[in-house]
């Protein structure tokens, strides 16, 4: 019941602010009964999702202004709570983070373009293929390898893999390995929902950095969505990664929306 009542408030307040409250391994819970720790504040007024994560709640659109995020974030500190996620990083939040003497920690860009990207070949040596079943091992391999500093997809497993597959945008087509010498060395996993794709994670074997597979995944991926009917595509990336950043603002990327971690001391 809980989860039914938080996808509804979810499904409120996204058509409101135009962001989810929630963010995608959130919801996957939500929908699979996966087990999640909810917490329902005034009935359907206000919900937070807690647990090992960040914290992410939501107010009904409704009862906003009325002090009632205020009282829900005072609560969840009381109970030692002490980080919390603000997708699309709202005024809203922005006002509440000031109040109660929060700082942000951490932030995370969603970019979109709607530009096709020119096509470059593979380095030499190497081939893009679309994923077989054979390199599930190889890919959740490359990507601990990949994101090994990353609070959550370098630590994608076996389960995971499965439960993101099983979601109905999953597409095994959007999926693309980069082989070198018949060994998988990289992979470009994409999504697509309606009108816009997602470059969703493109991981490559830490001794390939800087050898262009990761360049030719990327636009390999990029012109699959955008040949498949996306009429645009984004990707997520750290707020601090430069190095990314200014490879996606070549691509034609610029920042759509930011996701905000701020923190109480």
């Amino acid at each position: 019941m809980k989860d039914e009542v938080m996808l509804s408030l979810a499904k409120t307040a996204q058509a409101h602010d135009h962001v989810a409250p929630f963010n995608e391994a959130t919801m996957m819970a939500l929908t699979s009964g996966a087990p999640l720790r909810v917490e329902l504040f005034d009935d359907i007024v206000a919900a937070a999702a807690v647990g090992d994560a960040p914290v992410e709640f939501v107010v009904h659109p409704r009862y906003r202004r009325q002090g009632r995020g205020r009282a829900l974030l005072r609560e969840l500190v009381a109970r030692d709570e002490k980080r919390f996620w603000a997708h699309g990083d709202l005024p809203g939040a922005q006002r509440l983070a000031v109040i109660e003497g929060l700082r942000a920690v951490r932030i995370l860009l969603v970019l979109r373009t709607n530009l096709m990207p020119d096509e470059v070949p593979a380095p030499p040596g190497v081939t893009i293929r679309p994923f077989i079943e054979e390199d599930v091992p190889q890919i959740l391999a490359i990507n601990a390898a990949a994101f090994r500093y990353h609070p959550e997809q370098g630590a994608m497993d076996l389960a995971d893999f499965n439960q993101r597959r099983a979601q109905s945008w999953f597409n095994p087509e959007g999926l693309f390995v980069a082989v070198r010498d018949g060994v998988p060395i990289g992979f470009h996993w994409t999504k697509r929902e309606g009108a816009v794709g997602e470059v969703y994670v493109v991981g490559v074997a830490p001794e390939e950095h800087g050898s262009g597979v990761g360049s030719a995944l990327t636009r390999h991926g990029m012109r699959y969505l955008f040949n498949a009917g996306a009429e645009s595509v984004e990707l997520y990336v750290e707020g601090d990664n430069e190095p990314a950043l200014s490879v996606y603002r070549r691509l034609g990327f610029s920042e759509f929306k930011r996701d905000t971690l701020y923190e109480k001391d």
